[in-house]
């Protein structure tokens, strides 16, 4: 929002004022502004001027040879104007002068000297209109050879607000109230409004008008007519320009001026075309033409102002094409009203079309000022246009009135939350600069809230904290060091291990971290052809595919895994996040932290991300708890228990490569090769494995105490073996199988792989083990090793596990 320094001149002293450091000021205490613009300071010389005759140019259509009448004497001026015309007064910037920095010099312009330029109202900023020069109308003859500054106000300094430091004062988003807070900075008085008393009129009639909604809070109206002027003053289109909104007539500019002005939007009818007033809502959808020409389809619920049943305009928002003000209006009935806030910005947001009427309506307005902005609308159409008549009497409907806010308290309050001494008489001065009710009793007050800070704004005893210490200036506080008792923070264990397990995973495992909603994506789960459960809904949510809280964090790492497979050929992701897994006893939410990560690849096999899946887990285990973890098969009864525990999604995991992570027999989570249908779906190459556990029961695992064991300065020699398992058969029962055999110089049992293909028996695979032997008295020969090996062959073979 732009704000002319100008403007705020008329309703505050500004005399002595740095205009830059006040505006500093306002910063600190009241809005952020962006930046300083300063207008019209590099345009001067320029001139009311007549044009004496005009020739066309012998070899141009478009160029004339002017004589121009400076008031000292005739220049030639050379023009390229359409519009330019003998007998006109126009601004003529003189040789030597300058327009918005350019310099104007003596110039050959098509063969001929031109000793100044004719300006439009675009070069001059005082408005977008460069269809052709300006021409002043024949009031300005006695100005002839009169600097324009001196009856146009170009030079003016501008300040950019931002926006969203006024989310929560309605009352700023207009100059008056921004003069408000100036004045109070400036302990100088505010200017009352100049308005036209409407209470002359009461005697004329009223208005055919009903509010048939609760959502409108107050609507004032009143008929003018014998409107005779339709061009805004110089000064006014100035200031509407300078602050952004494009002169149209003077009708349309006066509305935006007085929103501009005060902060309150208003609306303009051709009364010619409207004979009454509803403001109602519709129980099905309406076309209705706004404006700007286009055709909307306008929801039900969202208020409309009618003549009848006929929508004339959208409440808040805009106005219809079919009663604008034009040129030729004559009559016209002003609008002036306040609408519930959130019913104005939704209906916005569903029309897309979010304009200053509504940006200023969604801040919850005062419907005091409805009134007080007709009466300001009609004083300054009199002063421009002194014929105009008042045909009716102010029709006002106020429904809605806010409830008074009285907060009571006093000096110590104040001294406790500020920790400085602010007067009572301060505190008192600044209150009523700000144009609170104050009533005071020695160092206690009682303070009532003007209307236009108490819609959404200044409700409680801190907000008077606020406004008192703002307008003292936080710079002013002295700075202290707090009086507090420091304690060292206790380290949290379960933390700590969240960060070591996000280190590891990122630093070892090269594994990359997200962060995603608690809810599934139900679009995707369909796109994957995943039917899942969830034990939460979101109520009324816009949003129908994002209303199931997730009990697992899987198919949201899918999602990443399919925006990332195409650019990369393998993708590792992990995340610590929270799940919801049925209900409590209590009946709320089973809410769970877990950790899960996905290895996916297009070049590795399935078998191959298990593994690397696997020894991610001994790690992680071995380093936190320093212990390991057991796995069950799919179909056994820690799987069937971590299914009833909601611990397993069966339907994302592979029907045989998977299995249960347990500790002490008791599940923690799973560990899959990805349904191939599923994988399938993302990419036709891709294979993936994933492990999801619950991390409150990994946390709780008993951590157990580290063994160092001695280093052999001897080497060892590791055998692979090739057995032939069953499929189903999990490398802890063949690891507990070798266990069995005790040999003093076995030192280890690892996992390999697991491979099988169209040569193996049915239902058969080649599991892949590594035994490590090591001795601490000497090398082994492998002789040796080789005995123990077959000593461990016959071992197997007991068991059912035969050398491939």
């Amino acid at each position: 929002m732009y704000i002319s320094m100008n403007w705020i001149s008329d309703f505050v002293d500004l005399s002595g004022v740095n205009i830059k450091e006040l505006i500093n000021r306002f910063t600190l205490s009241t809005a952020e502004v962006e930046d300083v613009y300063e207008y019209g300071k590099d345009t001067n010389n320029v001139i009311v001027a007549r044009i004496v005759s005009l020739e066309n140019h012998p070899n141009s259509k478009k160029l004339h040879l002017l004589k121009v009448d400076t008031g000292s004497g005739i220049v030639d001026v050379v023009c390229g104007a359409p519009n330019a015309a003998a007998g006109q007064l126009v601004a003529l910037c003189r040789e030597g002068g300058s327009v918005k920095g350019t310099l104007i010099t003596a110039a050959s312009v098509g063969g001929y000297m031109s000793y100044g330029m004719c300006c439009s109202e675009k070069e001059l900023g005082i408005s977008e209109d460069h269809s052709g020069i300006m021409v002043f109308d024949e009031s300005y003859a006695d100005k002839l050879g009169t600097d324009i500054k001196t009856f146009i106000p170009l030079e003016d300094t501008i300040f950019e607000v931002d926006n969203k430091s006024l989310t929560n004062r309605p009352d700023l988003w207009g100059h008056y109230g921004i003069a408000r807070e100036i004045a109070a900075l400036l302990e100088r008085p505010l200017k009352p409004l100049e308005v036209k008393d409407t209470a002359e009129y009461a005697g004329l009639p009223a208005i055919d008008m009903k509010i048939e909604t609760d959502l409108c809070f107050r609507y004032s109206c009143l008929g003018v007519s014998n409107v005779t002027k339709n061009v805004s003053p110089l000064a006014m289109k100035v200031r509407l320009t300078y602050c952004g909104q494009r002169p149209i007539n003077l009708l349309a500019d006066l509305t935006n001026y007085l929103m501009l002005e005060l902060g309150q939007p208003m609306h303009a009818f051709d009364k010619d075309t409207v004979s009454n007033i509803r403001v109602k809502q519709f129980d099905t959808v309406k076309e209705f033409v706004t404006l700007d020409g286009n055709t909307r389809a306008v929801d039900p619920g969202t208020m409309m102002i009618c003549d009848g049943d006929t929508p004339v305009a959208v409440a808040g928002i805009m106005g219809g094409l079919q009663t604008e003000i034009t040129e030729k209006t004559t009559n016209l009935l002003l609008e002036s009203a306040n609408f519930e806030a959130a019913t104005v910005r939704r209906g916005a947001a569903k029309l897309g079309m979010r304009t200053e009427a509504s940006a200023r309506y969604e801040k919850t307005l005062d419907p005091e000022i409805t009134v007080p902005a007709i009466e300001r609308f009609l004083k300054l159409l009199i002063d421009i246009d002194p014929g105009v008549k008042v045909i009716t009497s102010l029709t006002d409907s106020y429904p809605k009135h806010y409830e008074t806010i009285k907060i009571d308290f006093d000096k110590a309050y104040v001294d406790k939350y500020t920790g400085i001494d602010i007067s009572a008489d301060r505190i008192e001065k600044t209150l009523k600069l700000l144009a609170f009710d104050v009533t005071r009793n020695g160092d206690s007050f009682s303070v009532v809230v003007p209307s236009f800070r108490a819609t959404k704004d200044v409700t409680i005893k801190a907000d008077i904290i606020e406004e008192i210490t703002r307008i003292y200036g936080y710079d002013n506080f002295d700075i202290r060091s707090t009086k507090s008792l420091l304690a060292p923070v206790r380290p949290d264990k379960a933390r700590e291990d969240e960060y070591s397990i996000k280190q590891l995973l990122s630093s070892r495992f090269g594994m990359s971290e997200v962060h995603s909603y608690i809810w599934y994506d139900n679009k995707w789960n369909k796109q994957l052809g995943l039917d899942l459960d969830s034990d939460i809904r979101i109520v009324n949510s816009e949003f129908s595919d994002n209303v199931e809280i997730r009990r697992t964090d899987i198919p949201t790492l899918l999602s990443f895994v399919e925006k990332n497979v195409e650019g990369l050929a393998d993708v590792r992701i992990f995340e610590i996040c929270r799940v919801a897994r049925g209900l409590k006893e209590d009946g709320l939410a089973n809410e769970r932290k877990v950790l899960s990560f996905v290895l996916a690849s297009r070049a590795k096999s399935e078998n191959a991300l298990l593994g690397e899946a696997k020894e991610i887990v001994d790690v992680i285990a071995g380093r936190l708890k320093h212990t390991s973890l057991g796995y069950a098969a799919v179909g056994s009864e820690a799987w069937n228990d971590a299914e009833k525990a909601l611990i397993v999604e069966p339907k994302l995991a592979h029907r045989k490569n998977s299995a249960v992570i347990t500790a002490d027999g008791k599940a923690l989570g799973v560990i899959a090769v990805l349904d191939p249908r599923i994988a399938g779906k993302i990419d036709k190459k891709l294979s993936a494995a994933y492990v999801e556990i619950d991390y409150e029961l990994f946390a709780g695992v008993a951590e157990k105490d580290v063994e160092i064991t001695e280093i052999s300065k001897f080497p060892g020699i590791s055998i692979d073996l090739s057995l032939l398992v069953d499929r189903e058969t999990a490398f802890g029962t063949v690891k507990d199988a070798i266990s069995d055999y005790k040999c003093e110089y076995l030192r280890d049992i690892s996992f390999i792989d697991l491979f099988t293909d169209d040569t193996m028996p049915e239902g058969k695979a080649s599991m892949t083990v590594r035994l490590q032997f090591v001795s601490y008295e000497g090398t082994l020969q492998l002789d040796t090793v080789n005995g123990y090996k077959a000593e461990i062959l016959k071992l197997l073979e007991a068991k059912g596990y035969t050398l491939r």
